[in-house]
């Protein structure tokens, strides 16, 4: 089977493009508004840039009627918002949370748990959220889809603040996924779980290599 999405409907009942790129991070990023409204949700398309300075960015599409996400917003009026890590345990409250809400209202008035606030502005973080990043605004940029929906504003921005549970760290001082259980986005209403993990090296692999791998600079 092959298909030109550009072109022609999927022949699948249901499409597989999503269900291709798996499993994906889940950006749950809290945020304020200019008038003080905490906002909070999940975005799929999530990814970190680079290490050296941590660098990340998510893409939101539009409404259908061409709104932009609050989250979108808010970063670009208050210059700051934060990614908390998602959890097989935290799972209902990411659910929850993605609910279209209107702009005044709160998704944490709807969520099952505790706002604890970031050190660099008044953004709120799920404190039952093992790791946390504050995430400084850096740009926006504008992609235009066939569609209102297809059209995507990607946000880039710095990691200028990293919290860490101390109860996720091992003793050898890496993060305990296999405990955490981050979950993921698949295709469909389809999550996947973290549970196992397992280490390869690249042979041959010099400092400077080894060093990028594990996301650090050699000079550090």
């Amino acid at each position: 089977m092959k298909y030109r999405p550009s072109a022609e409907p999927s022949p699948l009942p249901f499409s597989p493009f999503k269900s291709c790129t798996v499993p994906r991070p889940i950006g749950w990023l809290s945020s304020v508004s200019a008038a003080g409204v905490e906002n909070i949700a999940p975005y799929s398309q999530w990814q970190n840039l680079t290490f050296d300075p941590p660098m990340v960015m998510f893409s939101a599409n539009q409404y259908p009627d061409g709104r932009r996400k609050d989250t979108v917003l808010n970063a670009e009026e208050t210059g700051w918002f934060v990614w908390n890590m998602a959890t097989y345990d935290l799972r209902e409250a990411v659910n929850l949370s993605a609910m279209a809400l209107p702009p005044q209202e709160s998704e944490f008035d709807r969520l099952n748990v505790t706002r604890e606030y970031s050190d660099n502005a008044r953004i709120p973080m799920v404190k039952e959220s093992p790791v946390k990043f504050e995430c400084r605004y850096l740009g926006t940029h504008r992609l235009k889809g066939n569609s209102p929906v297809g059209t995507i504003d990607i946000v880039f921005a710095q990691v200028e603040t990293i919290h860490i549970d101390d109860k996720v760290i091992t003793a050898d001082g890496k993060l305990d996924i296999a405990s955490i259980r981050p979950i993921a986005r698949m295709g469909y209403f389809d999550y996947a779980v973290v549970k196992d993990t397992f280490e390869m090296r690249v042979p041959g692999a010099d400092a400077d290599a080894r060093f990028g791998l594990e996301g650090r600079a050699a000079s550090r």
